[in-house]
């Protein structure tokens, strides 16, 4: 690295010349597989010819027209850069820290639910590449093996709950939550009735998953999800259930009580996450928030953080994107409380927009669970690594040395 006091590069002899920066997995042997894949948008393509149908479409779709799945990437294309040049970035940084932990990047890894009928183990190969490279991952609650296991593999993983429409059922399951060892809990709250989802009507999905002729085909021609996935799984742990819903186990995912056990949460309010607050010891996150009155409301009642949410497009179709109102609710809470964001984030050029609006980190679901579809652990870490160079990148090329660097002062 080349000092303030030393001649600079330029005035060297080309041979003495000091390299630049390598990018973050130049050194690192990529299997033949992955070699291709240049951006989280190729694993997006990539998934498609591994995954079945209604599987893939489960994953990718999002509700009724999906406006607001369309909206969300597009939203950052109205975000341009600002770039500060001739400035010494030689030893940039994008680590960050968040309730206490240091991180060596400002993203992490959102909750996918199902995610081991896409990858074998699924939740436990997104939770272990995660804290193997120094990043969050969020367990989702309608996951498929059990979170004790998850936590086992990987202590540093948060836990994402969907809250039980009955009291006393909420309540042993955040006792079990404590019990297994999280030291974080995210409750969605945008979800008090299941979204309008066509998508999975067409492409063949449905819970509980319903045998036929199609489904058959279609998991017929993906031989490699089938043995290595589906297969496996049977063979290994046999008929997955829903293991995390509830302080017991779940209904298996071909039993018709499979949907009626995730209903009934239409009741739910603001004195539920109240009484939540009051047993729960750890740091709680609120994930789901659109609005500034929400966002203060959950800063009133002791959220440690809030995630910018519109999952994903999945629910309400037409809900705002994240990023467009992200500014205001910064503005509002973020001097009390860590928000985050997720929805739309595809490139490492988003993750620096949404903290130079104020955000403090960010969230990515589908591309890493398309990257352990395709390459399992190994597809996981290339998707961080491409991900993490593009974040490193940009840095370089708009000035900036660490993260409070990329503030307002470098978009408009």
């Amino acid at each position: 690295m080349t000092s303030r006091t030393e001649p600079a590069a330029s005035q060297l002899a080309p041979s003495a010349a000091m390299p630049a920066k390598p990018a973050y997995g130049a050194n690192r042997q990529i299997h033949r597989r992955l070699r291709s894949i240049l951006s989280l948008a190729d694993f997006e393509a990539a998934a498609k010819s591994v995954l079945p149908r209604p599987i893939f479409g489960y994953i990718a779709g999002a509700a009724e027209d999906e406006k607001s799945l369309a909206a969300n990437r597009t939203a950052f294309d109205a975000v341009r850069f600002r770039p500060k040049v001739l400035v010494d970035v030689s030893g940039r940084s994008q680590a960050t820290e968040l309730f206490g932990k240091r991180y060596a990047s400002p993203f992490g890894i959102a909750p996918v639910g199902i995610s081991a009928i896409a990858a074998y183990r699924g939740d436990v190969v997104l939770a272990q590449t995660a804290q193997e490279e120094r990043i969050p991952a969020i367990m989702s609650g309608t996951s498929l093996i059990p979170m004790e296991a998850v936590h086992a593999a990987a202590p540093d993983t948060w836990f994402q709950a969907y809250l039980p429409g009955d009291a006393t059922r909420r309540d042993a399951l955040i006792e079990r939550i404590d019990a297994a060892g999280f030291a974080t809990l995210v409750l969605t709250v945008d979800i008090p009735v299941w979204a309008n989802r066509e998508n999975n009507v067409r492409t063949g999905f449905s819970l509980p998953l319903r045998p036929s002729l199609r489904l058959a085909f279609d998991g017929a021609s993906r031989p490699r999800w089938l043995a290595g996935t589906f297969a496996r799984t049977l063979l290994e742990s046999g008929m997955p259930h829903f293991e995390n819903s509830f302080a017991t186990r779940g209904a298996p995912i071909l039993s018709a009580s499979a949907i009626r056990d995730t209903t009934g949460r239409d009741h739910l309010s603001w004195t539920d996450i109240e009484r939540i607050r009051q047993r729960w010891r750890g740091n709680l996150v609120i994930k789901g928030i659109l609005h500034k009155s929400d966002a203060e409301r959950a800063v009133a009642l002791g959220a440690d953080g809030i995630i910018v949410s519109n999952h994903g497009g999945r629910q309400l179709d037409g809900a705002v994107e994240p990023l467009a109102v992200l500014p205001d609710i910064c503005e509002s809470v973020a001097h009390k409380t860590a928000v985050m964001m997720d929805s739309g984030i595809r490139r490492g050029g988003d993750v620096l927009k949404a903290l130079a609006l104020g955000a403090r980190f960010v969230f990515l679901g589908r591309p890493f669970v398309y990257a352990a579809a395709v390459g399992g652990g190994e597809g996981v870490r290339h998707a961080i690594t491409l991900l993490r160079d593009e974040v490193d990148r940009n840095m370089a090329m708009l000035g900036a040395q660490t993260l409070t660097d990329v503030n307002n002062s470098v978009v408009i």
